[in-house]
């Protein structure tokens, strides 16, 4: 046991967690996740080297909080509130059914929270969607598919396959639509991260030509470690930005 009571390299990955809640909670991703963690809605531990542990109490605060985004339509601020309530011994609100305490202390380093790690790149077991299956996936119709193919955004396999990311692409550009933003707006997007790939090629290429058979293995870490550290500076620009904007 840890110091702060949570068992050391126990707990569930994110991408566990999000096995056990798509039953209930079909149109949930990890992004999703990530973002509730960022508001402070659930705060899953971290093993040494950073990866994220969610214990079951942090399952069941992330069920009540999707649950209640859905059946009552409240605002993550009043949500919290009813967390935060919770927490600190007070009743919630009765229209609402308890919400489940905090169980685990807050140990993950606040300059994390939200950010990915590497084992959130990791290659998982390969899954190969058809057009109609991502259609049907990212909620989107065939036009606006092509818009996104069109702009680089969404990009089939040789086979004409899609992988899984694909469709998180689709929904995530079908949302920023609501905000008057097209596909053709984001361009800039994927020609960064076309930069950024091409980066990380320039890094790791060396490793994978070494005859050493652990070559390779070393050369995936290395790609996952500095991906991940490439979208946490991504991340922290635009909020940097976004304050420059906003005035905060």
């Amino acid at each position: 046991m840890t110091a702060a009571g949570r068992p050391q390299n126990h707990g569930l990955s994110i991408g566990a967690v999000l096995a056990q809640l798509r039953g209930d909670f079909p149109d949930v991703t990890i992004s999703k996740i990530r973002f509730l963690e960022a508001e402070g809605l659930v705060t899953p531990g971290r093993t040494p080297s950073g990866y994220r542990q969610f214990a079951a109490a942090d399952v069941e605060r992330l069920r009540f909080v999707l649950a209640a985004q859905r059946d009552h339509y409240l605002p993550l601020k009043v949500i919290k509130e009813q967390l935060d309530a919770v927490d600190s011994g007070a009743e919630p609100t009765a229209a609402l059914p308890r919400p489940p305490r905090r169980l685990v202390p807050i140990d993950a380093p606040a300059e994390n929270v939200g950010l990915p790690v590497a084992d959130d790149f990791a290659v998982g077991k390969e899954l190969r969607l058809t057009q109609e299956e991502l259609l049907e996936q990212a909620g989107i119709d065939a036009a606006a598919l092509a818009e996104l193919q069109q702009y680089g955004l969404v990009r089939s396999g040789p086979a004409g396959f899609f992988d899984p990311d694909a469709v998180l692409v689709a929904r995530t550009v079908k949302a920023m639509t609501e905000f008057g933003i097209e596909p053709r707006h984001l361009r800039a997007f994927r020609a960064a991260a076309d930069r950024e790939v091409g980066l990380l090629e320039q890094i790791v290429t060396p490793v994978y030509r070494h005859r050493d058979p652990e070559a390779k293995s070393r050369a995936d870490e290395v790609v996952r470690e500095v991906a991940a550290l490439s979208v946490t500076l991504h991340t922290l620009l635009v909020k940097a930005g976004i304050r420059g904007v906003t005035g905060c």
